[in-house]
């Protein structure tokens, strides 16, 4: 596993900010309609690796399908930076944009393809 370390993210014009600690190996590139549509590179992280700096107030929820997942964006940018849910086992989860993240070379990353249009 990759040593935890703290990053910065947000949306584009800058009024969502996030704060996450992990150590991202992995990130997963999910065929479903949402994230095709907008070219998500997921992390999955516990909540409590996650602080909204700014933001958390004025983002928009989208749900569709079985709406276990709350797709959260901005409403002035319309960027993704991160949904909320739970995992498998009902632990709270956010997953992360890792394309919003701060300074991050998506190259360094491994992409696990996921089929999520299946479910």
């Amino acid at each position: 596993m990759t040593e935890a370390k703290t990053y910065t993210g947000g949306c584009h014009c800058g009024k969502v900010r996030y704060e996450v600690k992990t150590g991202i190996q992995d990130v997963v590139s999910c065929n479903c309609t949402i994230c095709m549509k907008t070219g998500s590179f997921l992390a999955f992280v516990p909540a409590a690796a996650v602080e909204v700096l700014s933001g958390g107030d004025i983002v928009n929820d989208y749900q569709f399908g079985k709406k276990h997942i709350h797709h959260l964006f901005c409403p002035t940018c319309g960027v993704r930076s991160f949904a909320r849910g739970s995992m498998p086992d009902g632990t709270e989860m956010y997953a992360i944009n890792v394309r919003t993240l701060d300074d991050v070379d998506l190259g360094a990353f491994k992409v696990k393809e996921f089929d999520g249009k299946s479910l």
